[in-house]
């Protein structure tokens, strides 16, 4: 199915490239606008983000670089992507966390009687999250949901299912490459007009993990805040990442400098 979405005016004339990744300087509410023009006009529409660690990824995964470029829609999440981008000249206006746009997307919905399906994560984590989202938007209407736990061969009944629901939109809390991976095999069967993968976002929606405060995210450290909840687990993950996103930055910068 052709989306025709690249020649779309605001869309061509804020494609960017950033350390060979493309990319959109949208801000939040041309990205919001933008989502519910394809759900107002059932224009199946991919969006991602594209953060620190996602982009270090790409550089070392050619099939996840693939399957980001390929998505309608890519924002500028973390401080560092938005920093680095202004340090090499590439024009970014605002950063748009996926879990912000998720949880703007979902006032909009409840407004609008759109009606998200939510897919991923934990099971009692999504019960929890449907608890929060109750309280915070009780004219929401859930079309479904499904946890992240699932086995290859039942692909096919979750892609089901999800288009049985009728839902408008669909929140993909799958980890990367994961979400990356099943929007690819599953992209063109999918009927929801707008499909989003946004990580760990139902995790902070559930109260499983906090989000950091507003001063640490506008310092870029959300990842030193993640850390301090799991050391174990995330701080090698981040040490590295952060590391070669340094590196690959002073490189470029100085390619720059130099005139190459």
């Amino acid at each position: 199915m052709s989306t025709n979405w690249q020649a779309h005016p605001l869309l061509l004339a804020r494609r960017r490239t950033f350390l060979g990744a493309p990319i959109h300087d949208l801000s939040m509410d041309e990205t919001l606008d933008l989502a519910i023009e394809a759900m107002q006009s059932k224009r199946p529409m991919l969006h991602t983000v594209i953060n620190v660690a996602k982009l270090v990824n790409m550089g070392k995964n050619a099939e996840l670089r693939a399957d980001v470029a390929s998505a309608d829609v890519i924002n500028f999440d973390g401080m560092g992507v938005l920093w680095g981008a202004r340090l090499l000249g590439v024009p970014a206006q605002e950063r748009v966390p996926g879990v912000d746009l998720m949880s703007n997307l979902l006032a909009r919905c409840e407004k609008q009687n759109f009606r998200p399906y939510l897919f991923g994560a934990e099971r009692h984590v999504l019960e929890a999250m449907v608890v929060e989202l109750r309280r915070r938007h009780p004219g929401l209407s859930i079309a479904g949901m499904r946890d992240g736990y699932f086995k290859p061969d039942e692909e096919p009944a979750i892609v089901e299912a999800i288009n049985a629901s009728k839902a408008d939109c669909l929140f993909v809390a799958l980890p990367t490459p994961h979400k990356e991976r099943f929007l690819k095999r599953h992209r063109e069967a999918l009927t929801p007009s707008f499909v989003m993968g946004v990580g760990g976002s139902f995790d902070v929606y559930g109260n499983k993990v906090r989000r950091a405060p507003k001063f640490m995210q506008a310092m870029g450290l959300e990842w030193l805040f993640r850390t301090m909840q799991e050391p174990r687990r995330l701080w090698r993950r981040y040490y590295e990442t952060n590391t070669a996103y340094v590196v690959l930055l002073w490189h470029a910068y100085m390619d720059r400098r130099s005139g190459f």
